[in-house]
């Protein structure tokens, strides 16, 4: 489970976030939504504990800055943050042994799903952007995290990738894990979703739940489109 309460983040006299709060509950896939500049990539960074901020974040009922949040959690940021100097292969054995992972099966798995096996000696310099993306994808899984965020998760990613991604969210949330994921690309967005919030301006301003009821509800891309263009 993850819950945001009251979370402000200033840069300066710049507003990034704007006491947002929402839950993401077990076995649940959320979305944030929002063009570029809205704050989605700043309460990602509050959530994972990169930057400092004003109110509370829980992490599996932990205050995400705490060792039991950490370990908790996985993240999969925007732009991959890898090792010039480690290959593919020592990434994964790294983040395998910080985190005292017993055995190989998840990274033989994560390297075979995601094709990695044939780069797995390859340096992290040498990398394209999508294999950067990928090997960030398995590291972030390795340990086996009950809150899982995604940052942009599908840029720079070739169609295989894409598929075996959109079948892993699906999985997460059937293992009832707590899933989130920032886009700006809602064309990316398929049916897997339970709720969306989307963002303008540091806030939420909007909040969908899949498979709604209401007769009256709009679909998503069309609300997305009349708050941030401003087209009815």
């Amino acid at each position: 489970m993850l819950t945001v309460n009251q979370v402000t983040k200033k840069y300066g006299k710049l507003v990034a976030n704007d006491n947002i709060s929402f839950k993401v509950d077990d076995g649940q896939i959320a979305i944030l939504l929002g063009p570029n500049g809205a704050g989605k990539s700043t309460i990602i960074k509050a959530i994972a504990g990169l930057v400092n901020f004003q109110g509370t974040i829980e992490i599996s009922g932990y205050d995400n800055r705490s060792l039991e949040a950490k370990r908790a959690l996985g993240y999969i940021p925007e732009i991959p943050a890898l090792y010039d100097t480690l290959t593919v292969g020592e990434h994964l054995e790294f983040v395998r042994r910080a985190y005292k992972v017993k055995g190989n099966e998840r990274m033989d798995e994560y390297l075979t799903r995601f094709e990695l096996n044939d780069h797995i000696k390859k340096l992290g310099k040498n990398l394209s952007k999508g294999m950067q993306q990928k090997v960030s994808i398995a590291c972030a899984m390795m340990h086996d995290p009950d809150v899982i965020i995604f940052d942009e998760p599908m840029v720079g990613l070739d169609p295989h990738a894409i598929k075996e991604l959109k079948a892993l969210f699906s999985e997460l949330k059937a293992q009832g894990k707590t899933v989130i994921i920032s886009t700006h690309m809602i064309d990316t967005i398929e049916d897997y979703w339970d709720v969306a919030h989307i963002m303008m301006k540091g806030k939420i301003v909007a909040t969908k739940h899949n498979r709604s009821t209401d007769a009256n509800d709009k679909p998503l891309d069309q609300l997305f489109f009349e708050i941030t263009e401003g087209k009815a």
